[in-house]
């Protein structure tokens, strides 16, 4: 079991840069994979970044490509995601979540979830 604390949301203006945090809990913070999905209103959730349990892999969406940076420091049981050039369409709760075994881009394969975090854009 982990247990995941997002921090780091808030209000930008378009073209600005935010930087989330997860803060892991539990179990050995190595073991898992980590992953970044987001919702926006209305919307679906859907696939931001993710992580292997190393760090040496990543994969984006398409969508993030060129702007977003994931990373994971495991020393501190952190995953972060460097999120620069937002645009009013980045605004969604960003949620950090955790899988047992899977290094994914895939919803259901991530088992844990934090409470999300709040990003606004403003155009």
């Amino acid at each position: 079991q982990v247990q995941l604390v997002e921090s780091g949301g808030g209000l930008v203006q378009t073209g600005g840069s935010l930087s989330l945090s997860c803060a892991a809990s539990g179990r050995t913070f190595n073991t898992y994979p980590m992953g970044w999905f987001r919702q926006a209103p209305g919307k679906e959730r859907e696939f931001v970044a993710a992580i292997s349990r190393s760090g040496i892999s990543t994969n984006y969406a398409n969508f993030v490509k060129g702007r977003f940076t994931i990373s994971r420091d495991n020393a501190k049981n952190t995953v972060y995601l460097q999120m620069n050039s937002l645009k009013p369409e980045d605004t969604a709760v960003y949620y950090c979540t955790a899988s047992d075994s899977s290094y994914s881009v895939t919803q259901g394969d991530f088992e844990y979830w934090g409470q999300g975090t709040q990003v606004t854009v403003a155009s």
